[in-house]
């Protein structure tokens, strides 16, 4: 009789206390996986005092966005200050603002214009053609203004003094930044929006 050909060498089981121990392990290593997250969530969020921001845009919704009917807030994006002729401190804080956070733009900043609403006492054009060169300044109260008074009441009255607002190139008026927090909240925001948008 011929020998069978020699099989080839089994690994050595193991033994039976072996086996529970490698599933639980097995088990508990799956476990961790899943609920670890949770866990560490839930640690952070009851006893660590963080929250998740709620939103990531630095400046005031206006909600529902209110829709301007003049031409000149179509085809652009827009940053928009509303304010006296005469121009203030706060106006000349504000309008300055809004030139650094235009520069900010570099490349995108072909895409945005920068309007000036007077709403009385116009204009110290002087100043503004010097020192704001490509500032579009409309007198509302003009007879002939692209925006006329009744128009103005589209934006919020609150803290006007301070406020910078962006309106999209439909025309929406959709947010409002104060000139008093950090610049980089708007210039951060305003390269998301032209970067996420095919229009303007």
């Amino acid at each position: 009789m011929m020998a069978a050909p020699n099989s080839p060498a089994r690994p050595p089981a193991p033994p039976p206390a072996a086996v529970p121990e490698r599933r639980r392990l097995t088990l508990a290593l799956l476990a961790l996986a899943f609920f670890g997250p949770l866990l560490l969530a839930f640690g952070l969020y009851y006893f660590s005092g963080w929250r998740p921001p709620g939103h990531s845009n630095h400046g005031e919704l206006i909600d529902p966005p209110r829709t301007l009917s003049s031409s000149l807030f179509h085809g652009k994006w827009s940053l928009v200050y509303v304010g006296s002729g005469q121009c203030d401190a706060d106006c000349r804080n504000t309008l300055y603002y809004m030139r650094q956070t235009h520069r900010g733009l570099g490349r995108l900043s072909d895409r945005v214009q920068r309007v000036f609403l007077v709403t009385g006492q116009c204009c110290d054009r002087a100043y503004l053609a010097h020192t704001y060169p490509h500032l579009t300044t409309v007198n509302t109260a003009d007879g002939n203004a692209a925006v006329k008074p009744a128009l103005l009441a589209a934006f919020p009255p609150q803290q006007r003094a301070t406020g910078i607002f962006i309106v999209d190139p439909r025309g929406n008026l959709m947010m409002r930044y104060d000139s008093h927090a950090p610049p980089e909240g708007l210039l951060e925001d305003l390269k998301k929006l032209l970067n996420l948008s095919s229009i303007g």
